[in-house]
């Protein structure tokens, strides 16, 4: 067999074999077949697709180019949540204690951030002392006791697609589903729970832009897994501004505590994560439907067990538990600043990405995976779409680590911001569950 053969049969259309494909990903792992190789397959793959009995064999044989996690260890009914990016995601630290709480077991693994935010790892070490680089017997331990582990991912789970991703972002072949599905669940069905639910962004925030690529990447990724043979479903949400209101790792940390407490109203991170988590608990067994998951997740937040459940967590990986309860204790950033609106109106539009990348700039980011990232600096919105705002009104306030970081943010802020002399209708932020 030989890697040029098998180019040129899926430059020609044709379809890749279950060995091809085991004999291309183990080839490339190991070094036998080389970058420019690759980089063509890639290229032939987003130009000529994959139907889903390749795009499963592609994600298995990536699955299995590494270790793989056996939770039986673990007690009950495992699930596992992944989402595919955005700005303020800080879905996992209020979904994941909620539905703990409510018996499902959450064996999660997660990384860091490149880019403009931290990743769920980021975020979490902004508890001091919290500890994510768990051994696998401390990792069941904690999910057998408290419910709820999530630890940092190691390095010996799906090799391949940290190698093929690497190779995709400078080639420029990210933006294929197949490549994009079979990276997502290679490593999610490597990390082996019974139940995985997946938060599909989309707009101009999100990596897939319109609601078709969306839809198309949900459809995908909850058809690999069934045919893995895992409970799955998709629901592709709204990225057209930050998820929330903070952007910044103990900034968002500050916010899921809020929303766990009770302390904020019912808005778009909440009914995401009782979205996602009705759709945990009834994939679990745990509820007879939307309805009443979604009652008894509620539940968890009115009676105190969902921010315990993140307290005990915490503790568990040998964090201050305290800063759940009082936020004070999380990283702060020295220097706070207003960032008026020059005019009045409604807001229109926020410019999730950019946003983003403001946070970036103030050092909440990586631009290279051996960026420092300051967990205390970000943003912190005052004003979302449809909101009304007067001239010198506060549209956000930025937490830097100077005065002159600071201001240079609230120039690139301000430029975000849309506004509008007329109201503006939002658009609805579930767009769809795919099951």
């Amino acid at each position: 067999m030989q890697m040029t053969e098998l180019i040129a049969k899926k430059r020609d259309g044709g379809v890749l074999t279950a060995e091809e494909i085991a004999f291309m990903i183990e080839g490339y792992v190991n070094g036998a077949i080389p970058d420019y190789q690759m980089s063509a397959m890639c290229m032939a793959i987003l130009f000529r697709g994959m139907d889903d009995d390749e795009i499963l064999q592609l994600t298995m044989s990536m699955m299995h180019s590494g270790e793989t996690l056996d939770l039986s260890p673990i007690r009950g009914v495992k699930a596992d949540k992944h989402s595919t990016g955005g700005v303020g995601d800080k879905t996992s630290l209020v979904l994941c204690p909620m539905v703990a709480a409510c018996g499902v077991k959450i064996a999660k693994m997660s990384g860091r951030g490149l880019g403009h935010t931290g990743g769920t790892i980021d975020k979490l070490e902004s508890f001091p002392g919290f500890v994510t680089g768990l051994s696998e017997e401390r990792f069941f331990e904690n999910v057998n006791r408290v419910g709820i582990a999530i630890a940092g991912q190691t390095a010996e789970v799906c090799p391949a697609d940290k190698k093929l991703y690497a190779l995709r972002d400078v080639t420029g072949t990210v933006p294929s589903i197949p490549l994009i599905v079979s990276s997502i669940m290679s490593k999610k069905l490597a990390a082996g729970a019974d139940v995985i639910v997946l938060d599909v962004k989309c707009g101009s925030g999100a990596f897939m832009k319109t609601p078709a690529q969306a839809r198309e990447l949900a459809e995908g990724l909850t058809r690999v897994g069934k045919l893995a043979g895992k409970r799955c479903a998709a629901v592709i949400t709204d990225m057209d501004e930050p998820l929330g209101y903070a952007v910044g790792n103990a900034l968002e940390v500050r916010e899921a505590i809020d929303v766990l407490a009770g302390r904020t109203e019912a808005g778009e991170l909440l009914n995401l994560c009782l979205t996602l988590g009705a759709c945990m608990l009834t994939g679990s067994g745990l509820a007879a439907d939307e309805c009443e998951a979604r009652e008894r997740l509620a539940a968890t937040i009115a009676d105190g067990s969902a921010l315990k459940k993140l307290a005990d967590m915490v503790e568990a990986q040998y964090g201050d538990s305290r800063a759940v309860y009082d936020p004070s204790l999380l990283p702060a950033a020295p220097v706070t600043l207003e960032v008026p609106s020059a005019q009045s109106g409604y807001v229109s539009h926020i410019e999730a990405e950019d946003v983003g990348l403001v946070s970036m700039h103030l050092g909440g980011g990586r631009a290279t995976k051996e960026s420092a990232i300051d967990l205390s600096v970000g943003v912190v919105l005052r004003k979302k779409v449809g909101d009304r705002v007067e001239a010198g009104e506060s549209l956000a306030v930025i937490h830097a680590s100077d005065e002159k970081k600071a201001a240079e943010a609230a120039e690139l802020l301000r430029g975000c911001y849309t506004l509008s002399p007329a109201p503006v209708e939002k658009a609805p932020f579930i767009k769809n569950i795919v099951r």
